[in-house]
């Protein structure tokens, strides 16, 4: 059917959060577009997301992947803007950022960019929609990124799992397609069968690109007369071919795709188990919520779950259940358990306990207070959402924008209000034998599978599961107790904003004391009843050891498992915690309402104070820990070099593979010992912002001090001056190039990776912005030259580096095609090219850049969280210059343009007396033979091979550490 023609002038009121000032406005072009408007007089980013509904569903037979090249292609010019890579150019020197993504019936682009810059980048991007130029020599090249995307995510099992899914379905839905799109499908096999794939591509845009198929959000500064107007001139020249929508009816799974049980080996360790059910898609019910209410009862966690029975018995670390992979004509509902071993080996009971669960939910019916509870906690949700980037708000509403009506654009189906037994009884009839499938992955089925995928290559074995086997399973499923959860006591009842008597733009140090440091910063910006607490306990124990990091980690994972029963409520309500490892002892965060946090805090403090070893959940926990570090060799490439760059530059990181090899021998008697010498002597940095006074941030941490210090049995005794921990960095030596080459750990990944990184100063204003704007700059030209034209890897990025206030800029590439040596070059010869840009830019061009960053840094922190995460680095890495922007904004306006090239010069420039510069490698199996070669080869004048990274760290001096005085504050 034909989408018809949009009501133009239908007045809509579009249901929005109670403490959300931005106004709306729905508006319909004569092409048949459809616009939200955003005006935000508060914001500093602009942002646009454009939704074409047209995905890789619609990929022609045997091209599969073209509607993923096509969104790549848009990127590259336009008849009205020729310059192959200026729209991207243009976002980036204008402070921005852009991307895009296909799903499997949408393909959604979108940007972001300083106020300044809005509206020429939104003509810009406009033009992706009018007249795209796609050149020949762009649309090879661009075949090879879209391949190296797909050699990335070759190795990763949620690829590798989501098209073995995809595989067992219906050949005739498309459904079953894969997606990504490669060398193969795109250039090889097209070639065999005569097809030119760019003309099928410019056929596929011309046939389904149509202004009646795209929604379209524009969020501006400015008002919604303003952005209207601007809107229309832009976007009316969209064609609109009243292009049917197309709906690809009947379902992907048929009666030989369920009750069947799917054993598959992932690259990675473990196991986890998917249970999957076809269901009626939930967005028919938007407002009943029925897949919602479901998935809140079969995932929860509290007492009487299925997770809290599954963990009891020491078969599962974790539990997730709902909807997903749903369009408007079929969806899934999914649980998805990871295992331990002993999990592993009751797969059965595992199964029946499931299934007795849906029973119980079958038996109990409907249930009209947890539905008014879930409910209310929605509603509060909705209403007291923080702000988030524009770019990914637009996204969000974009894609909301095809399926809901206009007045719940903004809602979608984030507030379930009514309640309707029969409809979330229909949709649990649903979850039955007779319509599920089991996928079921752990590495211990190598060797015992009889059938590949064809994409990804994924070992598996299938056979089918009657009802008469699950009703088996329940009937000899363990006895324990299932139950409904008690009423959530973590739901806020008081959201009232607290008065803030001294708007302080910064943190305030409040309290010092031999224990602790309290740094104070109510909300002066957000109005928000929310708050945020840091706590961080220093305890130079920690770092004594592999052993010891080691016991540190399971000491902190234990205490998240011992709360989860209790606390899983608090998430559930808005309320979030964590605890976890840090280089120099522990961290707790919470976050959330503020209402009940109090409550959170003393729970969670009293079982730190109080620890025990439990044998059993011990145990549970080292199978987790270790897996986790055994999988550290599936990184990526890019991870793993990004990784020995760190173990190079960090002064006091042990390495993975030695606290692998300690792990095996750790038992429960040495964590017993280890937590009071752990405990002995800390120091604790705390910081608490948002609706909180002065007052109750202080009792908190008088709170906590009189736990851990006080007292006849006190746990803790304050550090010697001689034990604050220090954070410090290899000072590299000037006029330098040091290599480091590994073998990729993983030898079945062809992947190969590089950093080259180029370490310039301790943290400094003027040299900060200096180093800023050279990297605002050169971003946007590095990836052109290294991704676009010579097609070295998907992953290419030139991005700013910074340890512990030692700053520079780092490259990073990831590639199949050229080995980390050849890419290196290829970085400096690619440094060369950019000096003569740098030196012949305008004046204008570079005031235009000066203004883009300040522009930048006048960014408006968006949500409490955000703000406190850029405060709490100043405390982490103890450079405390809480001030930090503004003082860099004056830097930048005093800054000449010739005193940026001479930083250039005197730091970056290839071959330069004082440059400091480091390459990591990273071979992959396709450049093993390279690796050995590179390593005999005799080394350039000015570069030195690292053989070992402790000797060479032991080697070097360091940077002096802003952080580890007590008392020493610098402000």
């Amino acid at each position: 059917m034909a989408v018809g023609k949009k009501e133009e002038n239908m007045a809509v009121e579009i249901v929005k959060p109670r403490i959300d000032k931005r106004d709306y406005r729905r508006i319909v072009l004569q092409n048949n577009l459809e616009i939200l408007l955003i005006s935000d007089p508060e914001t500093d980013k602009c942002a646009a997301s454009m939704n074409v509904c047209v995905g890789a569903f619609s990929d022609p037979e045997g091209l599969e992947g073209l509607a993923h090249f096509l969104e790549h292609m848009l990127f590259y010019a336009s008849e009205k803007y020729p310059v192959e890579d200026s729209y991207s150019k243009y976002i980036t020197e204008n402070g921005g950022s852009t991307n895009a993504f296909t799903s499997s019936e949408d393909t959604n682009y979108y940007f972001e960019v300083n106020a300044d810059g809005f509206e020429e980048a939104l003509d810009r991007f406009a033009q992706f929609f009018i007249k795209p130029l796609m050149s020949a020599d762009a649309t090879t090249r661009e075949i090879k990124a879209v391949d190296s995307e797909h050699q990335k995510n070759l190795l990763s099992d949620p690829w590798r799992m989501n098209q073995l899914q995809k595989h067992l379905s219906a050949e005739n839905h498309p459904y079953h397609k894969f997606s990504t799109g490669s060398w193969d499908t795109l250039e090889v096999r097209p070639k065999e069968r005569g097809i030119d794939t760019r003309q099928e591509l410019l056929k596929f845009y011309s046939e389904n690109y149509s202004a009646n198929l795209m929604h379209l959000v524009v969020y501006s500064k400015d008002s919604l007369d303003k952005v209207e107007q601007l809107v229309r001139g832009k976007f009316q020249d969209i064609r609109n071919i009243d292009r049917n929508q197309i709906h690809f009816t009947g379902q992907p799974c048929i009666m030989e795709h369920l009750q069947i049980l799917v054993r598959a080996v992932p690259i990675k360790q473990g196991h986890k188990l998917k249970i999957i059910w076809p269901i009626t898609p939930g967005i028919h019910h938007y407002k009943e919520g029925p897949c919602r209410y479901l998935g809140h009862l079969i995932g929860h966690e509290g007492e009487g779950s299925l997770f809290y029975v599954l963990k009891k018995l020491g078969w599962a670390t974790s539990l997730s259940a709902g909807e997903s992979d749903w369009t408007n004509e079929f969806s899934f509902f999914k649980v998805a358990i990871d295992l331990t071993d002993a999990g592993q080996d009751h797969f059965e009971d595992i199964m029946g306990l499931l299934f007795k669960y849906i029973h119980l939910l079958q038996q109990a019916g409907a249930s009209k207070w947890i539905f008014e509870e879930l409910s209310a906690i929605c509603e509060t949700a909705f209403h007291y959402q923080d702000k988030i980037r524009p770019s990914d708000y637009v996204v969000n509403v974009a894609m909301n924008m095809q399926h809901y009506p206009p007045e719940d654009w903004l809602v979608a189906s984030s507030l379930p209000s009514k309640f309707n037994p029969s409809i979330i009884q229909s949709f649990l009839n649903e979850l039955n034998p007779d319509n599920v499938r089991i996928f079921w992955e752990s590495t211990k089925f190598e060797g015992n599978t009889s059938m590949t995928e064809p994409w990804y290559g994924t070992a598996y074995s299938i056979e089918k599961v009657g009802g008469d086997s699950i009703k088996q399973w329940m009937e000899h499923a363990p006895s324990e107790e299932l139950h409904l959860p008690a009423p959530n006591v973590f739901i806020p009842t008081d959201l009232s904003l607290k008065p803030v008597f001294e708007k302080t733009k910064v943190p305030i140090l409040l309290r010092k004391s031999p224990y602790s440091r309290l740094w104070y910063k109510p909300d002066t910006a957000f109005s928000s009843p929310k708050a945020y607490v840091m706590i961080d306990f220093s305890c130079p124990y920690c770092g004594h050891s592999p052993e010891a990091e080691v016991l540190t980690e399971i000491f902190t994972r234990l205490l998240m498992d011992y709360l989860n029963e209790y606390a899983y409520n608090a998430q559930v309500a808005g309320l979030y915690y964590d605890i976890s490892k840090t280089n120099s002892g522990f961290q707790l965060t919470l976050f959330g309402y503020n209402d009940k946090l109090r409550v959170l805090l003393e729970a969670v403090i009293e079982k730190v104070a109080k620890f025990e070893v439990k044998p059993d959940r011990f145990s549970v926990v080292k199978e987790l820990v270790t897996k986790q570090y055994q999988n550290f060799k599936f990184q990526q490439p890019y991870q793993q070099v990004m990784y020995y760059c760190s173990l190079l530059l960090k002064d006091n990181i042990w390495p993975w593979n030695e606290e692998l090899e300690v792990l095996p021998h750790l038992k429960v008697d040495d964590l017993v010992k280890f937590y009071p010498l752990l405990m002995a002597r800390s120091f604790m940095e705390c910081y608490v912002a948002g609706n909180v006074e002065q007052a109750e941030a202080e009792s908190m941490i008088q709170l906590i001090e009189d736990v851990f210090f006080k007292g006849p049995q006190s746990i803790s005794k304050p550090l010697f001056a001689s034990q604050h921990l220090t954070n410090r960095v290899v000072n590299l030596e000037r006029g330098v190039n040091y290599v480091y080459a590994a073998e990729g750990l993983n030898p079945s990944d062809e992947n190969s990776a590089l950093v080259h990184y180029i370490q310039v100063h301790q943290d400094d204003f003027m040299l900060n912005v200096k180093l800023q704007l050279f990297a605002l700059i050169a971003k946007q030209p590095a990836f052109h030259q290294l991704r676009s034209v010579e097609q070295l890897g998907y992953i290419t990025v030139l991005m700013q580096r910074s340890d512990s206030g030692v700053h520079g800029v780092q490259f990073i590439v990831q590639s199949t095609a050229k080995d980390p040596k050849y890419i290196d070059t290829r970085v400096e010869l690619f440094m060369k090219m950019f000096e003569s840009k740098l030196y012949e830019m305008t004046s204008d061009e570079f005031k235009n850049n000066v203004n883009a960053l300040i522009d930048m840094k006048l960014e408006k922190h968006k949500n409490l969280r955000e703000e406190s995460r850029f405060y709490w680095r100043e405390i982490s890495d103890g450079t405390l210059k809480f001030d930090r922007r503004d003082r860099e904004i004056v830097a930048l306006k005093q800054l000449t343009q010739k005193e940026l090239t001479d930083f250039f010069d005197e730091y970056i420039k290839v071959g330069v007396p004082r440059k400091k510069a480091l390459s990591v490698r990273v071979y992959g199996s396709s450049h093993s033979s390279q690796f050995q070669a590179h390593k005999n080869e005799q080394m350039e004048p000015n570069a030195v091979q690292i053989e070992e990274i402790f000797s060479f760290r032991r080697s070097r001096p360091l940077y002096s550490s802003f952080k580890g005085g007590f008392g020493h504050v610098r402000l």
